[in-house]
């Protein structure tokens, strides 16, 4: 019998484990539906907390350490889902295509523990607090949607300035000389502003809508013009544009977070990826459209950035600025009066500008300096002298540009 037994065993091993399997994916849906209903009583008393704390004038450190407390318990019950309910429908082949990118991302997160910490435990919260919106967001329950926003739109607003925070912690050893050695952290940064304004602005925006007073009504156009650059494939001319645009909209919501000095820094990184750009392109068009963005890049960085700079190291970089914005003042006085004028003159200035500064740069610009000079002759701003006859065959050897005072 126990022969017999074995056979029979052994003959039906595939469909015991057919079996084994089904039970292991009808008991993984009741395992979420626990962890859903733990969920949702923590998301609840969470949300509760966090009323209370934003309601309450007296007595704050008592309701922000309810929120706190709250708000970990719910934490700890999301990562609880994860690696109860996800990992193991994963693991099961029963997930969807959902919770497959959710782990994967959720492993991307927890890779960041051992080396960038602080990084990871800002990721982490970020994570399942958007993984429980996809939650919120299914119900269909308009109030708890509603409500959960408001706690949704105010924790990923601190999340993201930390994460910023972290990044000009780590870029502040710099000199504001370009540091290739950095260049991931440059990326990081204009990703998480890309995150933050796609995920979050768009909602505050929304909100802002339906209030009298337009509190983010100064971003808004800058907003829609950054939202141009999400249609089709971007080349890297798109791509410099955008994250110009991300710069200019993180000086208006990110001043402490990403101060002056890291933004200047990120200017820099940009205006040295858009002169190569510009001297790297050989077809004409697409080198001119190059050189537009250059130039309004340049504009850029003049007067978002450093016409608001208060303290300079350097007081002769102090003076030099000084200078050049008196007369961009000057310039722009003819704009209401002759604007052909006005865009010739402050494209002269911005080259002219561009060429001292890039003296003092450690990359070959030689080929834009040569560009640059030939626009200036084209605007009759530089003289082109013709090359000198030598003695022995009376043959034109060369040209020289000098300076039309």
């Amino acid at each position: 019998m126990e022969e017999t037994s074995l056979k029979i065993t052994g003959a039906n091993k595939s469909f015991i484990n057919k079996i084994t399997k089904t039970i292991s994916k009808i008991l993984t849906p009741t395992k979420v539906g626990i962890n859903g209903m733990l969920i949702s009583v923590k998301r609840n008393s969470m949300i509760k907390a966090f009323e209370h704390y934003n309601l309450q004038e007296e007595e704050k450190e008592t309701y922000e350490k309810k929120y706190d407390e709250a708000y970990e318990a719910y934490l700890e019950a999301l990562d609880k889902y994860v690696m109860d309910s996800i990992y193991k429908k994963v693991k099961n082949k029963s997930a969807s295509d959902f919770e497959k990118n959710a782990l994967s991302k959720y492993y991307g997160v927890i890779a960041l523990k051992e080396n960038e910490y602080v990084d990871y435990k800002f990721r982490k919260q970020q994570f399942l607090i958007e993984l429980d919106n996809e939650t919120v967001k299914q119900t269909g329950k308009e109030k708890v949607i509603e409500k959960f926003n408001k706690f949704y739109i105010q924790k990923m607003d601190w999340l993201y300035k930390g994460i910023l925070k972290n990044y000009s912690i780590k870029l502040a050893d710099t000199t504001q000389i370009y540091d290739s050695t950095k260049e991931w952290i440059y990326i990081k940064i204009f990703n998480t502003l890309k995150e933050y304004i796609e995920n979050i602005l768009a909602l505050k925006l929304k909100q802002d809508e339906n209030k009298e007073n337009k509190k983010y009504e100064e971003i808004r156009k800058d907003y829609e013009n950054y939202e141009a650059f999400e249609v089709g494939k971007l080349d890297q001319r798109d791509n410099i544009e955008k994250n110009m645009l991300l710069l200019g909209i993180s000086r208006k919501l990110f001043t402490h977070s990403l101060p002056l000095t890291v933004a200047e820094q990120c200017y820099m990184k940009l205006l040295k990826d858009a002169r190569c750009l510009v001297q790297d392109t050989k077809i004409a068009a697409k080198r001119e459209k190059a050189y537009n963005m250059l130039m309004n890049l340049i504009e850029d960085y003049n007067i978002k950035l450093l016409s608001t700079k208060v303290y300079w190291e350097n007081a002769q970089q102090r003076e030099e600025f000084k200078k050049f914005w008196n007369q961009y003042q000057e310039i722009t006085k003819l704009k209401d009066i002759n604007f052909i004028e006005y865009v010739k003159q402050k494209e002269v200035l911005f080259i002219k500008d561009d060429m001292k500064k890039m003296e003092k740069e450690k990359c070959d610009y030689s080929r834009l300096l040569k560009y640059y000079k030939r626009k200036l002759v084209d605007y009759g701003v530089l003289r082109e002298i013709q090359g000198y006859i030598s003695k022995g065959n009376y043959k034109k050897i060369g040209k020289k540009v000098e300076v039309v005072s």
